[in-house]
C-alpha cells in the first residue's frame, strides 16, 4: 500500500508540474494576437539557425564538466568510473527528470552502478552535495546581478517594495515595515516551535531530512582531495550557461544588441524557471520574456527568444540521453560487474 500510494504521489505531482506549465504556456500565447504572431514569425525567418551549433556544443559540453565535477566527488569514497560512463550517466539523468521530478537523480547513480564498482546508495550523497553547491552558485549569481544592474534589476525590486511600504499618503511608511519585520521574526519562531514541538511527525521529519541532507551536503565537501578543480568546474559550468545565453541572442535580430548584465539576468531568472515546473516548460519561457521587458524587449520577442533557448536546451538533453541510452550497453557489454 505504502509504494502505490508513493507511485500515486509521484504522478499527482507530475500532472501537477506539467499542467502547471502547460497553463503557462497556454497563458502566454493566448495574450499574442495576430500582428504579435506576424511579428514572431518574420522575426523567425530571419533568425541565423547556425548559431543553435555553438550553443549545443556549450551545453553538451557543460554536461560533461558536470560529469567531471562528479567525478571528484566520488574519489573520498574510493571510485574512479571512467568518465565516458559518468558522462552518459549524467545525460540519462537529465532525461529522466523531464519526465519525472527527481527520478533521473536516483537514475544514473544506478545506471552507473550498473557499469561500474559503485554503490548506487553511496552516490546519493554526492548528488546532494552537488545540488547545494549549485545552489550556492546561483545564489551568487543572483546577487551579482542585483549588484551590476541596480539601475535595472536593482529599481525594479525597488520599485516592487516601494509600492508595498507605501502609506496612505503615498509616502514611505516605517510602521508598515516594522510591522512586518514583527511577523517575518514571529514566523521564525512559530516554525521552529512546531518543528520542536511537532518532530515526531513523518512531514516534519521530511522536511527536517532535506534540510539537514542540503547542510551535510555542503560540508561534505571539505573531504574532497581536489578542492581547486571542484571549484574550477563548478564556476566553469555556470560560465558554460552563461556563454550559451550570450550567443543565443545573436540568433535573433530583435534582441542581438543585448549584451553582458541583460545575459545575466537571464541566466538568474531563467533558472529558477527550470525549478518551477516540469523541464521548465512554460515558467522558463515566462521568466525570460518578463525579464527581457526590463530592457525594453516586445514580450512577443521575449516569449519566442525563451521558446529558442528551452528548446536548445530540452533538445540537448533528450539527444543526448536517447544516446547514453543506446550506447552504453554497447560499450560497456563485457563490464557487468557486481555493485557494492
Amino acid at each position: 500500500m505504502t509504494l502505490l500510494r508513493k507511485r500515486i504521489l509521484t504522478i499527482l505531482q507530475l500532472l501537477l508540474f506539467l499542467g502547471l506549465g502547460i497553463f503557462i504556456v497556454w497563458w502566454m500565447a493566448r495574450g499574442i494576437d495576430s500582428n504579435g504572431w506576424t511579428q514572431i514569425r518574420e522575426s523567425l525567418s530571419r533568425a541565423n539557425y547556425w548559431l543553435f551549433v555553438p550553443v549545443l556544443v556549450i551545453l553538451v559540453l557543460s554536461h560533461y564538466v558536470r560529469a567531471l565535477r562528479w567525478k571528484i566527488l566520488m574519489e573520498p569514497l574510493g571510485y574512479q568510473p571512467s568518465t565516458f560512463n559518468v558522462f552518459n550517466a549524467v545525460m540519462i539523468g537529465y532525461m529522466a527528470n523531464l519526465a519525472f521530478p527527481r527520478l533521473g537523480e536516483v537514475l544514473k547513480c544506478t545506471i552507473l552502478a550498473r557499469y561500474e564498482k559503485t554503490g548506487p546508495d553511496k552516490l546519493i550523497g554526492t548528488i546532494v552535495a552537488e545540488r547545494a553547491v549549485d545552489l550556492v552558485c546561483l545564489l551568487s549569481i543572483f546577487v551579482l546581478t542585483v549588484l551590476v544592474q541596480i539601475d535595472t534589476v536593482g529599481a525594479y525590486a525597488a520599485g516592487l517594495l516601494q509600492q508595498i511600504w507605501k502609506g496612505a499618503n503615498e509616502q514611505f511608511s516605517w510602521l508598515r515595515l516594522l510591522v512586518a519585520v514583527g511577523l517575518l521574526v514571529l514566523l521564525f519562531v512559530t516554525i521552529v516551535w512546531f518543528f520542536r514541538r511537532y518532530s515526531h511527525l513523518k512531514p516534519v521529519q521530511a522536511v527536517k531530512g532535506v534540510v539537514k541532507g542540503i547542510w551535510s551536503g555542503l560540508i561534505s565537501i571539505r573531504y574532497i582531495r581536489n578542492k581547486g578543480a571542484f571549484i574550477l568546474y563548478s564556476v566553469l559550468i555556470w560560465t558554460l550557461y552563461y556563454a550559451g545565453t550570450r550567443i543565443g541572442f545573436y540568433a535573433l535580430q530583435e534582441v542581438s544588441h543585448l549584451g553582458a548584465r541583460e545575459t545575466l539576468s537571464i541566466l538568474s531568472f531563467g533558472s529558477i524557471g527550470m525549478i518551477v515546473t516540469q523541464g521548465g516548460l512554460g515558467a522558463y519561457q515566462y521568466a525570460v520574456q518578463e525579464t527581457l521587458v526590463l530592457y525594453d524587449i516586445p514580450r512577443v520577442m521575449g516569449f519566442i527568444y525563451g521558446w529558442i533557448l528551452w528548446i536548445a536546451q530540452t533538445g540537448v538533453i533528450l539527444l543526448g540521453g536517447l544516446f547514453s541510452l543506446v550506447v552504453l550497453p554497447v560499450i560497456n557489454q563485457k563490464k557487468d560487474r557486481p555493485v557494492k
